[in-house]
């Protein structure tokens, strides 16, 4: 450690006080789509795996405040996600009426949307677009959730981020009704000011 030098320090006095984060910045319908893109690259993923109950993972959902999981195979590569909507909707009952078994039993393989039923948006379109394009896009999916990708250094397809409709309301500080008719900029806006 010898080639290491220690860093300057100097004495404290007098008034100093503590540093405080900087409060989140104000989100718009025209705020740029990555200031409410929760990122992967800076916040780690909530995930699962399919042989896992679905009440743990709606367990692990409710601990980490979060309303999706991603789910991993054993490789850690992605073949489905897994939502509260998912878990607390009525594909639970009907798969338990379908399959006469216990509620308990049902694994997140069960009722999760596998990998070929899903969607994502690359990062570039992202990083061109507006808030008001991601909430037009989750509603003419009609999703709650949308995941962005990107490409590895290797050139494999990456999720790097995913947009969260709950999370957005939370930046935006408004509700969004899931209408899907509401397309544009305009029918989103007016959505928003009726609420």
């Amino acid at each position: 450690m010898s080639e290491y030098h220690p860093l300057p320090a100097q004495r404290l006095a007098g008034a100093v006080r503590v540093a405080r984060p900087t409060p989140p910045k104000s989100v718009t319908l025209m705020s740029p789509a990555l200031d409410v893109m929760t990122d992967f690259r800076t916040i780690e993923a909530g995930t699962t795996e399919p042989n896992e109950t679905m009440e743990c993972a709606n367990t692990h959902m409710m601990e980490r405040g979060i309303r999706s999981l991603l789910v991993l195979n054993q490789d850690k590569i992605l073949v489905g996600m897994i939502t509260a909507t998912d878990i607390l909707g009525e594909k639970p009952l009907r798969f338990v009426q379908e399959r006469r078994m216990k509620h308990n039993e049902i694994l997140v393989a069960d009722i999760m949307t596998p990998l070929d039923r899903m969607e994502a948006i690359p990062i570039e379109q992202v990083r061109h677009g507006k808030v008001a394009n991601v909430i037009a896009s989750l509603r003419n999916a009609g999703r709650q959730h949308s995941l962005v990708i990107e490409n590895d250094p290797d050139g494999n397809l990456e999720v790097c981020g995913i947009f969260s409709l709950t999370q957005i309301e939370k930046q935006l500080g408004s509700a969004i009704l899931p209408i899907e008719v509401a397309r544009t900029f305009t029918e989103i806006e007016e959505a928003l000011i009726a609420h």
